[in-house]
Formats: C-alpha cells, structure tokens, sequence
C-alpha cells in the first residue's frame, strides 16, 4: 500500500538515531534515492509479499503482526521515533527470500522515511561493509547454529527414546525367555508323565475321562477371570485344603496355578469322581502340567505380542513407510508417544489420557508432530520431577471451532510470569546445563506454527501448568521447512 509522498528534509532524517552519524552527503543521498511517506490509519505491507522496501518511521504508531494459523497476532506496537522495519535483509540478496516476515499497519496518521530495497542494500554494501560482512556471518552463523544445535537436539531424543524403548523391549523379551525355559521343563516332565500313564495303571475310561477333563481344563484356563488378591488367597486356601484331604503331596505348590487357571474345589470334585482314589495324585499331577504349560504359552504370547505392539509403536513414532504429509488420527500419535515415552516417564508420573474421539482426523506431518509430542511430555515430566513428588500428566484433546485442541497439563511448579514470554526462545531454557539445549520449545513451535499453521500458547500457575497445541481440521497449503523464520527471530521485526 502507499501513502502520500511528501518532501524529504536531509536535516529531519539525520535526527533519526540510526541516521545521527552520518555526513550531509550520505543524508543527501538517502533523501535522493528515497521518500517520506505519510500513511492513514491502515495496512502499509502484508506479510509474504515482496519485501520492496525499507521503512524508518518518524512520527506516528506502528503495529507489527504474524500469520499464526488464521489469524493475525500482533508482535509490537511502539510510538518511538526512528523504529524500522520491512526489507532489513536486501543486504543478503537472493540468499534468502526477499518477503516480508511480517504486515506492518498503523493506527494514526504516520510518517515514515521509505527507503528501495535495492538502495538500502547497495548503501549497507558501500557504507558499512565490515557491518554487512559481521551481519550476514551473524545471520547465517545463527541459522547453521540452530540447525546444528537443532540435529543433536533429535539425537538426544533419538537416543533417549532408543535407550527407553529398549528397556521396554527388554522386560517382555525376558519374560518370554524365561517362559519358554520353563515350559520346556513341564513338556518334559509331561512326557514323563505320560509314560507312566501308558504303563497301564489307568483304565481306558479313565483316560478318557482324564483327557476329557484336561480339553475342558484348557477351555477354562483360557476364560479364566483375575480375582483379587484376597479373593485368590481364599480359593488358594480353599484348594490347598482339599488337595491335603486327598492326599496329594505340596498342594501349597499346586493351589496357586490351579487358582490362576481359574479352577475351584468343584472342578477338583469332578476330577475325583473320574478316577480311582489311587490314581488321583497322577492325575491331579497331569492336570498340574496342562494348567502349566497353557499358562506358560499364554505368558509368552502375552509377551510376544507387547514386543510386536512396541515396534508397531515406534514404526508409529517415525512415520517409517508413511507418506510425510497426510491426514492422521492424533490419538494414535499420542498414543505412540507415551509408549516410546513410558520408560522415562516412570512410576512417579500418572498419565490420565482425556481424549475426544469425535474429532476427525487432521491434515499434518506425522513424525514432526511427534516430535513435538515428546517434546511437550518431556518438559512436563521434567517439571513434575523437578518437585521430588509424584504427580500427574493429562493429554487431553477437544474440539475448539474449526480446529483441534491437543493440551498437555502437568502438575509441576509451573512457569514463572518473568520467564513466561521467553520459552519459545532459542536457547532459553531453564535445565540444568547438559539436561537442555533450549532448542525444544523453539522447534515445537516452529513445526506447529510454520509448517503446520496452528498455534502453540501456555497457560501456567504453580501445580498447573498447560502447553496447548491448536491444528487447523482443514488442510491449508503445505508450509515451508520447520526451520523457516519464526516469531522469535527479533532481528526480523524492529528495533
């Protein structure tokens, strides 16, 4: 948009602080190659469009705002004279996108000094050259900084996630070892068993009736219900007294896998009524072994299957063989983070999932939104262990308008209102040294706000503290790269 050009005077520009310096020639060159405006109450440039030229106000008030999602949010305002904006980086040329990186309007009439961009960067080149060559190593030092700091900060979490996951896979895998030692040993004390069964001491019927009751014995283990423990102390109790009654050495032994297998005194009863008083023992032995060895295979199925569950997982987490932008359902993004995460989070931390399952999915980058996930359960497990308590984590999400709410909520000390504003910031944060790069929070908001044009806001008090995650349900144009240019990035925005 453009204003009223009106004449320049080289002695009102030089009382401009970043003008103050410079000699009658080079204040006459500004006034030669560039204008005063004056605006009204208005828009002066829009974020994105091309960045044509550089504005220095001298009297009036300015707004500055970015794109966040769909809206506007205002990230200055100021009255100072002399403040500047819009082409600040013409200097660098074609080596980064010459756009504006934010709209610029005014809320009363104001005079501005509008430089070309073209004119700003040959006078920056020809009057300052150290400056430009220390500004563009400034520049681009801090980008190839963050991107670096940015990469250990994945591999810290790679390797946090990969040290976690594989105690995960660790316990189950063990499980399963041990149970198919010991079910190796009850196949072969079976065998055992069954040897001296076909010696002949048991009737045709009786094994019949015994083989009979041992299919209905695998059929009850399978359906058997878990009882609480003073329930299953009192069957233990219960069958320990009826195995000693009939005979049977170390019932103590027995009861407990008869009471997992969900078996009582009636089926025992049963059992008695089929065979001779003689044969009861080696029948209630071989009964022993079935009960065994399907609880033994239960164990290692149960355990087979969390191994196959984690690796789902983290094929969940990565996003390995998935498109990198599609539409997702994030309770299974979450879902998958939590248990990539269940290793350091720990007992200490009670996760509450209060999930809205009407949302529809969304349009996003899956693996980056898991990013900020572990980012966000990370920060609120450090915040929660940071008091020396237990405490609790929710991961709530909800509908808010056209788009979709992911809040996580811890029960730390909560965020200082001094720090409140600066934790998006790159390389702030409040860990120990070595425990954080201050990077986190910077990519996280980055990934939400740039790529995927939501938002990302805390709310914070001692003992409740939210980080909440806004997605559009609708898919807006792919963003650019996570490390684009950000809020934060203050060099960009006015002095």
């Amino acid at each position: 948009m453009s204003g009223q050009v009106m004449p320049c005077s080289p002695q009102e520009i030089a009382s401009l602080f970043l003008f103050e310096k410079l000699t009658p020639e080079q204040l006459g060159r500004l006034c030669g190659e560039g204008r005063v405006e004056r605006f009204e109450e208005g828009p002066v440039y829009t974020e994105g469009d091309p960045a044509t030229c550089f504005y220095v106000m001298i009297e009036g008030t300015v707004v500055l705002s970015r794109r966040v999602g769909g809206d506007d949010v205002e990230v200055s305002r100021t009255s100072q004279r002399g403040v500047y904006a819009g082409a600040m980086q013409a200097y660098l040329g074609d080596r980064v996108p010459q756009t504006y990186t934010n709209s610029m309007r005014v809320t009363e009439r104001t005079r501005f000094f509008v430089l070309p961009a073209q004119s700003f960067a040959d006078i920056m080149r020809e009057w300052f050259p150290m400056a430009a060559h220390l500004l563009e190593g400034l520049f681009f030092g801090s980008k190839n900084t963050q991107r670096a700091i940015g990469q250990r900060e994945r591999l810290l979490a790679l390797g946090s996630l990969s040290a976690g996951l594989t105690h995960e896979l660790n316990n189950p895998a063990a499980a399963a070892v041990r149970a198919t030692a010991t079910l190796r040993e009850r196949v072969g004390k079976m065998r055992h068993k069954l040897a001296h069964i076909s010696q002949g001491q048991f009737s045709r019927e009786s094994i019949a009736d015994l083989i009979e009751i041992q299919e209905r014995t695998v059929e009850r283990v399978a359906k058997a219900t878990a009882l609480s423990p003073l329930e299953a102390s009192d069957r233990e109790d219960e069958l320990s007294d009826w195995l000693d009654d009939h005979g049977i050495a170390e019932g103590w032994r027995i009861a407990p896998t008869f009471v997992q297998a969900g078996l009582d005194t009636d089926w025992l009863d049963q059992v008695a009524a089929s065979v001779s008083e003689d044969l009861l023992p080696g029948a209630i032995g071989w009964l022993n072994y079935t009960v065994e060895t399907e609880l033994l295979m239960d164990e290692i199925d149960d355990s087979t299957n969390r191994i196959s569950h984690l690796v789902d997982a983290a094929k969940q987490y990565s996003q390995l063989d998935r498109a990198p932008y599609r539409v997702v359902d994030v309770h299974e993004l979450l879902d998958s983070t939590l248990l990539m995460l269940s290793g350091k989070i720990g007992p200490g931390v009670r996760v509450v999932k209060d999930y809205d399952r009407s949302v529809p999915p969304v349009p996003a980058y899956p693996a980056e939104l898991n990013q900020v996930w572990t980012n966000l359960i990370d920060n609120a497990v450090f915040a929660i262990g940071s008091t020396g308590r237990d405490g609790t984590l929710t991961v709530r999400t909800a509908r808010e308008g056209d788009r979709l709410l992911v809040e996580f909520r811890d029960t730390g000390p909560g965020i200082p209102a001094d720090i409140r504003s600066r934790i998006f910031d790159p390389f702030f944060t409040t860990k120990p040294v070595g425990e954080g790069t201050g990077l986190g929070l910077d990519i996280s908001w980055r990934i939400v706000v740039s790529k995927h044009h939501g938002s990302l806001q805390v709310e914070s008090e001692p003992g409740d503290t939210r980080f909440q995650v806004l997605l559009p349900l609708t898919a807006p144009e792919p963003g650019p790269a996570s490390d684009s240019a950000s809020v934060h990035d203050t060099a960009e925005e006015t002095a």
